[in-house]
């Protein structure tokens, strides 16, 4: 599936209307998860913009980026907390996080199925994921100028779905971005008051759906060993960018 590499992702953000969906959605990660001191956060997709927020606070905190979008270092001084993955085999133990955000990720997936069991199986008993996806009713993923128009996006009931047939349980539902994604000064000038206007007007509309889910323990079906072989080395990420990089399986 046709997707953004990191240094258009980079460059999206760094833009005036990337930098109001960052404000917008990173408002709304930070109400959802106020206090996640202590706990282990990882993020999968393209999820530095969002991040932030929550270093000095979550430990360990990482960014997890598909090896087929590519990646950049972050944070942008220091020891980078950036690794090249692949989604379907993450670098990481059993239920070892307390907290998984993914954005850029699902939308564009062609692993979809294999992507949520490997989700399922790093967060821990108590855990959360928070999935971002693109809304199939929005005007944004209709408009192929910002990453939410590219790729599937979904509709309520469709997530809803995918998520349960893959042992999530749908927890709390939000909707964001209801503003028209073009850069007139109209709309950057007064993004709040655009999402409110849309809440009221247009509440189907969204530009995103947002979604936390917790791990269904019951029934669950260990995952044989032999399933794991050819896991993929960790590939940490150098300075500066590194598009589209590509695994070699360990020898």
């Amino acid at each position: 599936m046709l997707h953004l590499d990191a240094l258009d992702l980079k460059d999206f953000y760094a833009s005036p209307l990337g930098l109001v969906v960052r404000r917008l959605l990173g408002a709304r990660l930070k109400r959802r998860w106020a206090n996640l001191k202590g706990m282990g956060l990882y993020g999968l997709g393209f999820t530095t913009p969002y991040l932030g927020a929550f270093r000095g606070e979550a430990c360990p905190l990482g960014a997890l980026l598909p090896a087929e979008i590519g990646a950049i270092q972050w944070p942008g001084g220091g020891k980078s907390a950036t690794v090249l993955v692949d989604e379907v085999e993450l670098p990481l133990p059993d239920a070892c996080a307390d907290r998984i955000l993914l954005v850029h990720m699902l939308e564009w997936g062609g692993r979809t199925d294999a992507l949520l069991r490997e989700l399922w199986r790093v967060l821990s008993p108590e855990g959360r994921v928070l999935v971002v996806v693109p809304n199939r009713r929005g005007l944004w993923a209709r408009v192929d100028t910002t990453p939410f128009g590219h790729g599937r996006p979904f509709s309520r009931s469709q997530l809803a779905k995918l998520l349960k047939d893959s042992m999530f349980t749908p927890e709390d539902w939000q909707f964001a971005l209801y503003m028209p994604p073009f850069s007139w000064r109209i709309l950057l000038k007064w993004p709040v008051f655009w999402e409110r206007l849309g809440l009221v007007l247009w509440p189907a509309f969204s530009g995103v759906i947002l979604v936390e889910a917790t791990k269904q323990i019951y029934g669950a079906v260990p995952v044989k060993e032999g399933v794991r072989l050819g896991r993929r080395r960790i590939v940490p990420v150098p300075a500066g960018v590194t598009p589209r990089a590509a695994f070699h399986p360990s020898p």
